[in-house]
């Protein structure tokens, strides 16, 4: 479980580094990022953020390099703001959930479209052999006897 104290610091940091992205990191190459989770070690020394970016593949490296060039800023404001002895390493992570989640939905609508295909398929199909394969008492030859009259 983790300590209430680390999560309630990892939340802070969530805080300051994405106000400090928004309004004080003014690198051209940085686009529209999102910190979505920051994980914190028990010992609040190494901080992992992980964070989405909208744009292409170019687009997001360029913003990967600006995140990276400006973690010694973030680190020192992060120490500053949250009045921290030892400010903690930070390292950013691209959230990859989102295109995990995509190839899910994906896999998803391909399983949908192939049970309706064996669906489309199993329409007006028999099964094998008799509609009820199982002999009943009532059906039974009459000149066998019955389990009953055998015990007897």
């Amino acid at each position: 479980m983790t300590n209430p104290r680390v999560a309630k610091l990892a939340d802070q940091i969530k805080v300051v580094v994405a106000g400090m992205l928004e309004r004080r990191i003014k690198d051209p190459r940085l686009g529209f990022v999102t910190i979505t989770e920051v994980r914190l070690t028990g010992d609040s020394r190494d901080a992992t953020l992980f964070y989405t970016v909208l744009g292409t593949d170019q687009e997001q490296d360029a913003t990967a390099a600006a995140l990276e060039s400006a973690k010694g800023l973030l680190r020192a404001t992060v120490g500053k703001r949250l009045g921290l002895r030892y400010a903690p390493t930070l390292t950013f992570v691209r959230d990859a959930s989102f295109e995990t989640a995509k190839s899910i939905e994906n896999l998803l609508a391909r399983a949908a479209a192939s049970d309706a295909e064996g669906a489309k398929l199993a329409t007006g199909a028999a099964h094998a052999g008799e509609p009820d394969p199982y002999r009943r008492r009532d059906e039974e030859d009459p000149d066998e006897p019955d389990e009953a009259d055998e015990r007897d």
